[in-house]
C-alpha cells in the first residue's frame, strides 16, 4: 500500500450518486491522477491517500485510493490554494492571494475571530466577509468532523452521511450513544455501531447496548419471514448476540415500547414481540382486506348466461370448481384462487378476464417478478406487470420517509379488477403498498399455489388470507389432461401428497441420476447443461437453471457458482473482470440482483444507442447477464429481462452475485426450460417437502435430480416446514 499527500489540483470526473471521482492529487514530485470514492472532496483540499498505483490502458499511470483523510491546510501556500480553489464562493485565485499575502498565517483566526476584518482588502465588503467567515466555518466544521469519525474507523461515505444528519451534536451522538446511528442513518446496521461504541469505550453491559441489541434482534428476525419474536426467543436471541446475560428484559422491553419502537401484545402462546413498523403494517393489511370484501351487485341468471357464452366463443371449457371461481371472483370484493400445478389455475384467469371485459370493466394484472409477469402476459394474452410497476415505484417503499409508490391512497389504482398472480411471493409490505392504491369498489382476485415456500420478505400474506375463512376461496385440485400427460405435474403433486415417486427414469421430463459424491454430482450438472439438456429442451445452456437447498457446503450456491462459472464462462483475454470481495465477475456471467434497489435506474437502448424506455427499480431475484465492465468508470452493465441495461457502480457489488447456480427459495416465481437440481443429504429443518415440490414446479420442459435417492424420499416424508411467527390471520378475524 502506497502512501502519498498533495492538493487537489482539478477534479477530471465525478459521479455524484456513488461519490467515485477522478482527480489530480498535487505535490512537491509533480502531479498524480487519482481514482476512487469521495462523498465530500473539493479542488484545494490537502488529502492523506493510500492506495495502489496501477496503469490503466488508456489513462496511464494512477493511483487508486483505498482511504483518505483530509488534513488542515499547513503553509501559507496550502491556504491559498484552498481559498481560491472555489471551495468558498466569491473567493477566486487573486482574492484568496490578497487574504493570505495580507494576513499571513493568522489567516483563519482572522477569519474565524475577526471576520470583519476582511473587508480591509479592497474588493471586500463588510456583507461579503461575513459571507466568507460563515462559509469557511461550515466547511471546518465538517472537515473536523469528517477527520474525528475517520478515528473510529468509519469510511467517508458514512462519515458525510452521519455528519449530514447530526451536524455539530455529531461528537456528543459518538460519545453519548453511538447506537443512535443505527436508527437515524441509512447504512449504519448494530454492528458497525456496536464498533463504534467499543473503540469509544462503552460498556458491554450499557443500558443504550442492551437496548440497542434487542431491538436490531427484532427486526433481524424479520429477514427470516416473522413478524414478531415470542419473548423468550427475543432475550435468548438478543442475549446470543450480545454475548451478555440480559437481567429484567421487560424493563428493556418497556422502555423500547414507550419509544413506540416495539409493540407487546399477549396471546395464549406467551408474549409476543413486534417492531411497531410490521404490527401496524399487518393492523392495516388487515383492516384494507376487509373494507375491500364486499358483496357485489350480480344478477345470477344473467351470470350463468356469460358463463356460457364465454365457453362457446372462446372454446374455454370449465369444471365445476373453475366455474365457482368465476362466479365468486364476479360476486367477491376479495377472492383467492389457488391450485398446484396443471390444475386450470390459468384457464380459469383467462375465463374471468373474459367474463369481466364483457361487463365493460378495466382490468390490471400483475405479479409480484418480471419473469412472472410475462409468463402471465404469454399465458393470458394481456399485457401484465410487475406490482412495482403497475404501483409506479419512484423511491424506497422500505424508507419509512417516503412513500416509494405514486399509486396510494392519494393516486389510486384506476381499475374495476386487479388479478394478482403468484401470491404466495408477495410479502407483507408490498401486500400493504398495493392495498394502499385500492379503492374499495374494486375486485381484487389473488392467484397462487399455497403449498410453494413462503415469500422471501416476511409474512405469510396468502397463508394467512386463506388460514382466516373470511374470504372466497377456490382450490383447483384436478389435473387436466394434458398437464397429466406431464411426469413434472403428476410427480409434483405426489410430492405434495407425500406419496412415493418412481425413479425408473423411463419419464420423458423427470430423471434421477443416482450419484452419491457431491464432485461426481457436480461434474454430471456440468455435462447436463454444457451438452446434453440444451438439445433436449432447445435452450441455450444459460437458460437451465441449477437450483440448490442450500448457499453453504460441498452443493451450496457459493461454491457450485465458483465452479461452474470456470465451465460454462471461462475467462479469456477478451472479457474484462473484476473481484469484489470473495466474488469474480465477468463479461459474460449470469447474475442475480439479491436485494431490492428501488434508486437503480434501467433503460432500453436501441443498437444505434438511442433510449426507447427507461425506468427504476431492480429487485431481489431479478436475473441478467454481465454485459460490460467499464475500469474506467468503474462500472458493471447488466441486462435483464426485456433488454433493459443497468449501471452498476462497483460500490454497489454487494448487491449482484452469481445465478449460475441459486438458492431454491429465489426461484419463487420463475419458470426455466430445465432445473438441474443437486441432492445430498442436509438440515432437516431446510430439508422438507415444500422446497422439493417448489423446485420441481419451476421446470417447464424437464426435471433432472442428481444425488441421492435416499435424500429424496426423506424430503417428501418430511412436513417440518420452518414456521413463520405471524398474526394476519388473527387480525383479520379480529374484524368480522
Amino acid at each position: 500500500m502506497e502512501s502519498i499527500k498533495g492538493y487537489v489540483e482539478h477534479i477530471v470526473y465525478r459521479n455524484e450518486d456513488n461519490g467515485y471521482t477522478v482527480f489530480h492529487l498535487s505535490n512537491d514530485d509533480g502531479e498524480v491522477t487519482c481514482v476512487g470514492n469521495f462523498h465530500y472532496i473539493e479542488e484545494g483540499e490537502l488529502l492523506k491517500l493510500e492506495g495502489e498505483y496501477t496503469t490503466h490502458k488508456l489513462y496511464g499511470l494512477q493511483m487508486k485510493v483505498e482511504t483518505s483523510e483530509v488534513c488542515e491546510p499547513e503553509d501559507l501556500i496550502s491556504i491559498e490554494r484552498y481559498l481560491g480553489s472555489g471551495a468558498v464562493k466569491g473567493v477566486g485565485t487573486a482574492l484568496a492571494g490578497k487574504i493570505v499575502k495580507k494576513f499571513k498565517e493568522d489567516t483563519f483566526r482572522i477569519i474565524e475571530e475577526e471576520p470583519e476584518r476582511l473587508a480591509e482588502i479592497k474588493g471586500i465588503s463588510e456583507r461579503k466577509a461575513r459571507e466568507i467567515a460563515i462559509q469557511v466555518e461550515e466547511k471546518k466544521d465538517m472537515r473536523q468532523a469528517m477527520i474525528y469519525l475517520q478515528k473510529y474507523g468509519i469510511s467517508t461515505t458514512l462519515a458525510a452521511k452521519i455528519y449530514q444528519h447530526y451536524g455539530r451534536n455529531v461528537y456528543r451522538v459518538i460519545e453519548e450513544n453511538p447506537y443512535q446511528l443505527a436508527d437515524h442513518v441509512s447504512g449504519v446496521g448494530f454492528k458497525t455501531a456496536d464498533e463504534i461504541a467499543a473503540k469509544v469505550g462503552i460498556h458491554t453491559d450499557s443500558d443504550y447496548r442492551i437496548r440497542s441489541g434487542i431491538f436490531y434482534t427484532l427486526l433481524q428476525s424479520v429477514n427470516d419471514g416473522h413478524v414478531y419474536l415470542k419473548q423468550e426467543v427475543l432475550l435468548r436471541k438478543a442475549s446470543e448476540l450480545l454475548e451478555v446475560e440480559i437481567q429484567d428484559i421487560e424493563k428493556y422491553l418497556m422502555d423500547l415500547a414507550m419509544e413506540k419502537k416495539i409493540v407487546m401484545k399477549k396471546a395464549e402462546n406467551g408474549m409476543r414481540i413486534y417492531s411497531s413498523h410490521y404490527y401496524y403494517m399487518e393492523m392495516n393489511v388487515a383492516k384494507m382486506l376487509h373494507d375491500l370484501n364486499v358483496n357485489c351487485d350480480v344478477a345470477e341468471d344473467n351470470l350463468e348466461r356469460r358463463l356460457q357464452a364465454i365457453e362457446k366463443n372462446t372454446g374455454l371449457y370449465l369444471d365445476d370448481k373453475q366455474r365457482t371461481a368465476v362466479m365468486e371472483a364476479a360476486r367477491r370484493g376479495v377472492m383467492v384462487l389457488t391450485g398446484g400445478p396443471g390444475t386450470g389455475k390459468t384457464t380459469t384467469i383467462n375465463a374471468m378476464i373474459h367474463f369481466f371485459e364483457s361487463e365493460g370493466m378495466d382490468i390490471y394484472l400483475a405479479a409480484p417478478t418480471g419473469r412472472a409477469a410475462k409468463r402471465m402476459t404469454e399465458a393470458t394474452g394481456y399485457e401484465a406487470q410487475t406490482i412495482h410497476r403497475l404501483l409506479e415505484v419512484s423511491g424506497n417503499p422500505e424508507d419509512d420517509s417516503t412513500n416509494g409508490f405514486q399509486r396510494n391512497e392519494e393516486n389510486p389504482l384506476e381499475a374495476d379488477v386487479i388479478i394478482i398472480d403468484e401470491m404466495s411471493m408477495v410479502d407483507l409490505p408490498l401486500m400493504y403498498a398495493l392495498l394502499g392504491a385500492i379503492v374499495p369498489g374494486t375486485r381484487l382476485i389473488l392467484v397462487g399455489d399455497r403449498n410453494q415456500l413462503p415469500s422471501v420478505g416476511p409474512g405469510s400474506v396468502l397463508k394467512d388470507i386463506i388460514d382466516s375463512h373470511c374470504f372466497a376461496v377456490v382450490m383447483l385440485t384436478k389435473i387436466f389432461r394434458q398437464a397429466g400427460e406431464s411426469d413434472i405435474v403428476v410427480n409434483a403433486h405426489k410430492i405434495n401428497r407425500g406419496e412415493e415417486v418412481v425413479l425408473d427414469n423411463k419419464s420423458r421430463d423427470f430423471f434421477f441420476l443416482k450419484r452419491q459424491d457431491a464432485n461426481v454430482i457436480i461434474s454430471v450438472v456440468i455435462t447436463l447443461i454444457q451438452k446434453k439438456l440444451p438439445k433436449y429442451v432447445n435452450a441455450k445452456p444459460y437458460d437451465i437453471q441449477v437450483l440448490t437447498p442450500m448457499r453453504k457446503g460441498l452443493l451450496g450456491v457459493e461454491r457450485l457458482n465458483r465452479i461452474l462459472q470456470e465451465y460454462l464462462n471461462p475467462p479469456e483475454p477478451k472479457k474484462t473482470e473484476k473481484e469484489y470481495g470473495d466474488r469474480l465477475f465477468r463479461e459474460g456471467d449470469k447474475v442475480m440482483q439479491i436485494k431490492n434497489n428501488y434508486q437503480l435506474e434501467w433503460e432500453v437502448v436501441t443498437r444505434y444507442g438511442m433510449t426507447i424506455d427507461k425506468g427504476q427499480g431492480i429487485f431481489n431475484g431479478d436475473m441478467g447477464i454481465i454485459k460490460e465492465i467499464n475500469t474506467y468508470e468503474e462500472v458493471v452493465i447488466v441486462e435483464y429481462d426485456e433488454q433493459r441495461l443497468v449501471k452498476y457502480p462497483y460500490t454497489l457489488l454487494d448487491e449482484l452475485e452469481l445465478a449460475y447456480a441459486i438458492t431454491i427459495h429465489k426461484s419463487q416465481g420463475s419458470e426455466y426450460p430445465a432445473v438441474v437440481i443437486p441432492l445430498l443429504q442436509g438440515p432437516r429443518q431446510l430439508y422438507h417437502r415444500n422446497l422439493l415440490y417448489t423446485a420441481v414446479t419451476r421446470a417447464k420442459q424437464c426435471v433432472t435430480l442428481v444425488g441421492s435417492d435416499v435424500v429424496f424420499q426423506e424430503m417428501i416424508h418430511n412436513t417440518n416446514e420452518q414456521d413463520r411467527n405471524t398474526s394476519l390471520a388473527e387480525r383479520i378475524q379480529e374484524l368480522q
